[in-house]
This record gives structure tokens, sequence and C-alpha cells, in this order.
């Protein structure tokens, strides 16, 4: 496992959509891993692959202990609203509000192509939310109410 460089504002790379994952193998074993041990080194919450350069539908999170791999991870339920400040590991120390859905479902694949769904309320929709924007080229910054 590696500690892999944060992608920062302003690097197009982060604007950029991400690839689908199609190979479910030791390539994609070593990513997972280096990106939880980098979002772990930062403190993060969540860490999508653009973030570490890597233009791949991938993300990691951690959040109410729960530590979660998503692949190719896509959106089939939202609802409610809930406004609260959020930052980014790419994004430096800005915080600001952002409006999410309340609770989301998640339709994804774990690191060995099996599918998960998983559905999340409150914080956890709030990081899904965020790190499937990242997979899509979008910054919290975009959303920002405030």
């Amino acid at each position: 496992m590696a500690i892999r460089k944060i992608v920062k504002m302003g690097d197009e790379l982060l604007r950029k959509k991400s690839k689908t994952v199609t190979k479910f193998d030791d390539s994609l074993h070593e990513i997972l891993d280096d990106m939880k041990e980098t979002m772990y080194e930062y403190n993060g919450m969540g860490l999508a692959a653009p973030q570490v350069g890597i233009l791949k539908r991938i993300v990691v999170m951690e959040v109410n202990n729960m530590y979660l791999e998503l692949v190719n991870p896509e959106i089939i339920e939202a609802e409610g609203s809930d406004i609260e400040a959020e930052g980014c590991l790419s994004c430096g120390k800005i915080n600001k509000k952002v409006e999410r859905p309340m609770k989301v479902t998640v339709k994804a694949q774990d690191r060995y192509g099996y599918d998960v769904v998983i559905t999340g309320e409150k914080w956890l929709a709030r990081c899904i939310c965020h790190e499937i924007d990242h997979l899509n080229g979008v910054l919290f910054i975009d959303k920002a109410i405030d």
C-alpha cells in the first residue's frame, strides 16, 4: 500500500468524467488499498479516484465507522433534502453549504465485481453524493449555496 498525492483544485483532471471499471483484478485492489490509506492519512471521510489522479469510477469512504468501497457507483434513488457544510481534500480549507438528498440508494460493485446496493442517510448519503460528483467532474463548490 502507498499514500498517493492528492490532486488539487485547479487541476483539469478533477473536471473530467471517469471511466467505468471493467477489470476487477490485483491492479484495482492496489488502487483501492492505496486510496484507503491515502484517505486515512489526510483525515478524509471519502476519496474518489480522480482525487489521486486516476480517471476510474472508484470511491472509498468511511462514515460512522463503516468503511465502504464502491466501484462504478450509481445513485438509483434519492429522497428528502439536507443542507450542511462540506469540505474536500482537493479543495483545501474551503467549507461551503451544499444541499444534498437526505437519503440515497446507490448501486455499485465491490472490489471483486459483485453487485451491491446500499442505502444511506444524512452523512453517508452526503458522502456518497459528494464522491460520485467527483467521478463526473463536479466539485462541491459548484453546488455551494452560500
